[in-house]
């Protein structure tokens, strides 16, 4: 029987276990896994019959521990949506400051370039901690990671807007034709 062991923040742990335990109860429906959430140190344990469902189970927790709401996290019950996520040390080091500067950089100012980036690509977008996580469909998934992988290299966000809005005309000139 596959299991899945990981932690998620102390401070998602109600979010994820949800008002009356309806949001985990969602997930091990939704999945037919059994998932177990330790509310005093936020480890999770997931339980099920079939590994693919309790990779998409543990994507649900992961999602919602990495700053998504439940109903954005849920969607991955859709096979078509993926998550992933961009883990900033790996790209700008360990500095705080340089890991506050280029979350900064993701988020625009009053939150403008996540959102432009949600709405070019059809995707959430969550920026939490040390990592951003996108979760949508696969083509778009990749579209908003090289946006934001572009903006944590420096690009100039009107290059980054630029970018979003050429790959979205590329993809109405597809559909129409």
């Amino acid at each position: 029987m596959p299991v899945e062991e990981f932690s998620i923040p102390k401070d998602r742990v109600a979010i994820a276990i949800g008002e009356r335990g309806n949001t985990k109860k969602l997930i091990e429906e939704g999945t037919k896994t059994k998932v177990v959430i330790d509310s005093k140190n936020g480890d999770v344990e997931i339980n099920g019959e079939d590994a693919v469902r309790v990779m998409s189970a543990s994507n649900i927790v992961r999602a919602i521990g990495r700053g998504f709401s439940p109903e954005h996290a849920l969607k991955l019950l859709d096979d078509e949506y993926y998550f992933e996520l961009v883990h900033l040390p790996e790209i700008v080091g360990k500095n705080w400051k340089a890991l506050q500067s280029k979350r900064g950089r993701v988020i625009g100012k009053e939150g403008k370039i996540r959102e432009q980036i949600e709405k070019d690509t059809h995707t959430f977008v969550s920026v939490y901690g040390k990592t951003i996580g996108v979760i949508g469909k696969a083509d778009q998934v990749a579209k908003a990671v090289e946006a934001i992988h572009m903006l944590l290299g420096g690009a100039q966000h009107q290059t980054v807007l630029n970018y979003l809005r050429q790959s979205l005309d590329g993809a109405e000139e597809f559909e129409f034709r």
